[in-house]
């Protein structure tokens, strides 16, 4: 018998083959498709032909494999969905598997927080690269040529000159400049974002963290402003507190301060956090230096401003009495679902 009677065959076999059940499905499979199978037998003899014959059959048995094929899945299709739905395969009274959603970052939960506070007494949100050029980093910013953080053992150098000076950023003021560049005043905006500076990982800081911070750019602008805007801000977030300033130095604002709340001393995690006095500080602030403002093109005898920083990782932790920062970013499932 000739290869293209055997083919013909084959084809006829095939067609009259009958699957009435479930196990005629494996027996197709068995009798036609397998490596002793039927079909295979045929591919044997093909790879013995040359020439135009060749071409001819093997289209013939390519579209004989496919035919095949596709009654058997057809099978597989209607005795597969007879199974799904039989008694057998179906426990109905099984509990259900509840499904488990995913729940935002503790961070997140907090930078939302934040946002909306301020968001209510009319400040936008603005984002800029985490990768920053001297100029927007440190330049702008008030920073002397010798200032420590220029140093390597804050800042994560990304390249050095001749090609540029560029650095992951160690705050987020760098989107600040950005914005007062781009943007005649008034401005009222807040610049959450992660930074990056070259310390040493413990329970209490990281290499890098989270900020928040705000900038208010307009005329008549004074530190009696800021006060009641941060004020403002602690009495949504943390409730009534005590608060106070304390002087400080910031390249970028003059004056300069920082705030802190009072927790008091009732309890010893309280005690721990505020080493003792009862006071956590929770933020930096000040008013805009002239010299910035001039930077970035803004008029400093018409216009002036205050600017304030917050890092988020220490709220959260505060927030939600957490004692490592770095628990935080280990990607612990049971850690996460906490929240």
């Amino acid at each position: 018998m000739s290869l293209n009677e055997r083919i013909e065959s084959l084809k006829n076999k095939a067609a009259e083959f009958s699957i009435e059940k479930k196990e005629n499905v494996e027996e197709f499979r068995l009798k036609f498709l397998s490596k002793k199978g039927e079909l295979n037998d045929l591919f044997d003899a093909f790879k013995l032909l040359v020439g135009e014959e060749k071409r001819e059959l093997g289209k013939q048995l390519n579209i004989l494999k496919q035919s095949i094929e596709e009654k058997l899945n057809q099978a597989k299709e209607k005795f597969g969905s007879e199974k799904k739905f039989s008694a057998d395969a179906v426990d109905l009274s099984l509990p259900v598997n509840a499904f488990s959603a995913g729940s935002l970052h503790p961070v997140s939960i907090v930078k939302n927080e934040i946002l909306e506070i301020f968001e209510k007494i009319g400040f936008t949100v603005e984002y800029g690269p985490e990768i920053e050029d001297d100029w927007h980093n440190f330049t702008a910013l008030n920073f002397a040529e010798n200032h420590p953080a220029r140093d390597m053992q804050d800042t994560f150098f990304v390249e050095k000159e001749p090609k540029g000076n560029y650095a992951l950023r160690t705050h987020t003021s760098s989107v600040q400049v950005r914005l007062m560049e781009n943007t005649k005043p008034p401005i009222r905006a807040l610049m959450p974002g992660r930074v990056y500076r070259n310390e040493d990982v413990s329970a209490r800081s990281n290499c890098f963290f989270h900020q928040v911070e705000g900038l208010y750019i307009d005329e008549n602008v004074s530190f009696a402003d800021l006060k009641q805007t941060l004020y403002y801000f602690v009495s949504q977030f943390f409730g009534e507190r005590d608060i106070r300033f304390r002087p400080s130095y910031f390249p970028f604002t003059e004056p300069s301060a920082e705030m802190d709340i009072y927790l008091g001393m009732e309890t010893e995690q309280d005690a721990r956090l505020t080493k003792g006095t009862g006071w956590l500080e929770i933020l930096g602030c000040g008013m805009v230096d002239p010299n910035v403002l001039k930077n970035c093109g803004i008029d400093p005898e018409k216009y002036s401003g205050f600017a304030f920083g917050m890092g988020i990782d220490r709220i959260t932790m505060l927030k939600y009495g957490i004692k490592d920062i770095r628990q935080m970013f280990e990607n612990d499932v049971r850690f996460l679902e906490q929240f």
